[in-house]
């Protein structure tokens, strides 16, 4: 099955163009053919939950130090080999058989350790981006459902499906395999990573060539690399562009600051488009106002039986 997507166009510098893809600036999201997310639409907040701003990691507060110790761990475990490991156990996929919507439920004993902006359990944060998306694009079905699912591998938390420690499921990812760019949230921490002194990984492409692809890339393990395994092993339909939000969505040094660009090919520049419209409301849709799980589960569920199989591996 094919589907076709309207590629977006952001009002921002474009990365890989050297200009402005937009011809003046304006406070709306301009879609080809036409459609346009309007100015009311989501509106992004400038402070968290906790009263600070979004994805500030120097603010003093003992949340923060739990996170800041998180990067800790997982900048020094988190190595070439360690994923290499952990791919080849993942990709059995032999840890349970299930539906989609049975694994968002799963997620109610799931919270994230590494996320300065919500203590929430983890489906409310997807359906509150999902609900988010689906108010601005109401004819993207396919980003609707990618939203609500784009966290579910961190499932790997719990003891049925390994017990991982949280530095091994969640956080930004990153290259293995080349120099940590110093993007990186915490990036002194890199220096007690093993790979660190490498002189196979410690230049700026290590292992790689310019323009390889993101598809060749070794990423940090974690729930991103894992959910995007399960869906394309299990045979989903969702766009090309539905499969990279699920494996990059985690991949801030690339989509927020610019860096491993040189990594990337012309198919990744063209799925970036619409990681960056995805990350918004992944990000700024975060709140301590909770969706009304049942009322819109019909919806979702609808969506689910449209892209993917009943039971899953996993």
């Amino acid at each position: 099955m094919t589907i076709l997507i309207e590629q977006p166009i952001l009002a921002l510098e474009s990365q890989f163009e050297g200009k402005n893809v937009h011809a003046e600036e304006t406070n709306e999201l301009v879609l080809d053919g036409g459609f346009l997310v309007p100015k009311d639409g989501f509106m992004t907040p400038e402070i968290n939950a906790f009263g600070q701003s979004f994805r500030d990691y120097d603010v003093e507060s003992e949340r923060q130090k739990g996170v800041e110790e998180f990067y800790r761990l997982q900048h020094i475990n988190q190595t070439y080999d360690f994923v290499k490991r952990m791919r080849k156990e993942y990709e059995k996929l032999n840890k349970a058989e299930m539906g989609i919507w049975e694994c968002c439920e799963l997620l109610n004993e799931v919270v994230d350790e590494s996320d300065p902006d919500l203590d929430e359990p983890q489906i409310q944060h997807l359906l509150q981006s999902a609900e988010a998306i689906r108010k601005d694009y109401p004819n993207e079905d396919w980003l609707h459902l990618t939203a609500l699912i784009h966290d579910l591998g961190k499932i790997l938390t719990l003891p049925k499906f390994g017990g991982l420690p949280q530095w091994a499921v969640v956080g930004d990812t990153f290259p293995l395999g080349c120099a940590f760019d110093e993007s990186n949230v915490h990036h002194k921490y890199f220096k007690d990573n093993p790979d660190y002194t490498c002189p196979a990984y410690n230049t700026k492409n290590g292992i790689y060539t310019k323009g390889c692809g993101l598809d060749n890339v070794v990423m940090s393990w974690g729930h991103d690399d894992y959910m995007y395994m399960v869906a394309k092993d299990n045979g989903t339909t969702l766009p090309s562009a539905g499969l990279f939000i699920i494996r990059y969505h985690s991949f801030y040094p690339l989509h927020k600051e610019g860096a491993y660009t040189h990594l990337m090919n012309e198919e990744d520049v063209e799925n970036l488009k619409w990681l960056k419209v995805f990350n918004k409301y992944d990000l700024y849709s975060k709140s301590k106002v909770l969706v009304d799980v049942e009322e819109v589960k019909p919806y979702y569920v609808s969506l689910i039986e449209k892209y993917f199989p009943a039971k899953l591996r996993w």
